[in-house]
């Protein structure tokens, strides 16, 4: 394998059409260092697969496969004749069919997962011919051949080790002459079945084949240049950050900015691999690098960006069994644990524990992990008290717990608003709190005023 090896991934916005492909792949051409690329389903194409996994009628299905079909062959009809190519994306449709018409009769967690890769592999197929178009040698590799994953269909969680000794058996030895093109989002369990890492996954899959191939670098190309200070279509003065620290956008990741799946730094944190971020759309503008803490050039600002998250409920659990008592806690946490909740913010008082989850939907369907279930076994052990339709906002930097002057500048802007819960301490890269969903924008527009624009 090379010295130099870059995995680059696009979105569904740089494979939504023929000209978007064209685009991706005169980057992936520019760059001899690109070995494998990583595709996401054409944009609106999860959406609608996602649609037809939660069964629809007849009529429904139809017009969602009908869209599937223009949006598809409007890219397979500007490329060169290809019978064989056109043959193998009209079986996938009718795979789709298919599978949409037994989602109709009955929905599993499984069948929205087979389902739902068809569109990364669509996507994939058709970029391989648009690489050899212009001569390039492209062939297209099945991910679900090294992407090991448990049987959480969903939000899958990957076999590290498994994908790495995959990776060396089936996929190293094909880069040394090839351009790579496979699939993200999706993969395989022990049986064969295929699963999906969950939305977002595509940038967790190039960060996974990165480290397994040991790439030196993966580049993240979506529809914006890169990482700002908050998001620009809320904040049109958000200036680019060229470099942040792993740390830094990690925490932006999770906390609600949309340029990077939060998962996707794990691995090249673990590895150490830098992750570029920059735009098909204008990949001569430039973009963000995130790197080691070591290899920022520029000092670490106290302050570094603004990210909202949202779609928070807010659980408030109150027993007077809290009072002077030993295990409440880890009751509460193992039946949270045992629904497959995972708590943002905590805060707890002597009687009553405050809890935010994030409700926008973390597998593959979008449903809320929320069920009747849970609350019903949650009452059994406390009274719960449910807050919706709440944003939350992150302030991300550094040292924030040691730096003189932070509450004061952030919470003293903040007169005018209610603040639901707080946490502040916890971390040293981030101080966040609820709000109403209603008032976000204004307060990332004030903050980001009053800490950037000065």
């Amino acid at each position: 394998m090379e010295t130099s090896f870059v995995i680059a991934k696009f979105g569904g916005t740089s494979v939504a059409d023929y000209p978007a492909m064209v685009n991706s792949a005169n980057i992936v051409i520019a760059n001899p260092k690109v070995k494998v690329v990583v595709l996401s389903a054409s944009a609106g194409i999860t959406n609608l697969l996602v649609a037809l996994a939660e069964g629809r009628d007849a009529g429904v299905r139809a017009q969602h496969l009908a869209k599937i079909q223009t949006i598809q062959y409007n890219i397979l009809e500007q490329l060169p004749e290809n019978p064989q190519l056109r043959a193998e994306i009209d079986q996938i449709i009718a795979n789709i069919a298919s599978l949409s018409e037994a989602a109709s009769l009955a929905t599993s967690p499984a069948l929205t997962d087979e389902l739902v890769s068809h569109g990364e592999i669509m996507s994939s197929k058709l970029f391989v011919e648009i690489l050899k178009e212009q001569q390039k040698h492209a062939i297209w590799f099945d991910v679900r051949k090294v992407m090991r994953t448990d049987n959480k269909f969903g939000k899958a969680v990957p076999k590290i080790e498994e994908i790495k000794q995959l990776c060396c058996a089936h996929l190293k030895s094909l880069t040394a002459n090839n351009i790579i093109v496979t699939q993200g989002f999706i993969g395989s369990e022990s049986s064969g079945k295929t699963t999906t890492l969950g939305r977002g996954g595509s940038d967790y899959t190039a960060a996974l084949l990165g480290e397994a191939l040991n790439a030196t670098q993966i580049d993240i190309w979506t529809d914006v240049a890169g990482i700002y200070t908050t998001d620009p279509r809320i904040t049109p003065a958000a200036k680019r950050i060229d470099e942040i620290s792993f740390a830094e956008a990690a925490e932006m990741a999770t906390f609600g900015a949309k340029v990077l799946h939060p998962a996707t730094l794990v691995p090249a944190v673990r590895s150490n691999i830098p992750v570029f971020v920059g735009s098909s759309k204008a990949p001569q503008a430039g973009g963000t690098i995130v790197y080691n803490t070591n290899s920022i050039t520029s000092e670490l600002p106290s302050f570094r960006a603004l990210a909202l998250r949202r779609k928070q409920t807010l659980l408030t659990l109150t027993s007077l069994n809290m009072l002077h008592a030993q295990g409440f806690l880890a009751n509460v946490f193992t039946i949270l644990a045992k629904h497959n909740i995972s708590v943002d913010l905590v805060a707890t008082s002597e009687v009553s524990v405050a809890l935010t989850i994030d409700t926008t939907g973390t597998n593959t369907n979008g449903n809320s992990l929320l069920t009747k279930d849970l609350f019903n076994e949650l009452s059994t052990v406390c009274h719960v008290d449910v807050q919706e339709d709440l944003a939350l906002i992150a302030i991300i930097g550094n040292n924030l717990t040691t730096t003189k002057g932070v509450a004061k500048e952030v919470f003293g802007a903040l007169d005018d608003f209610c603040i639901r819960l707080c946490c502040y301490g916890a971390s040293t890269h981030n101080a966040c709190f609820l709000v109403k969903n209603s008032d976000a924008e204004t307060i990332i527009k004030l903050l980001h005023h009053n800490i950037f624009e000065r």
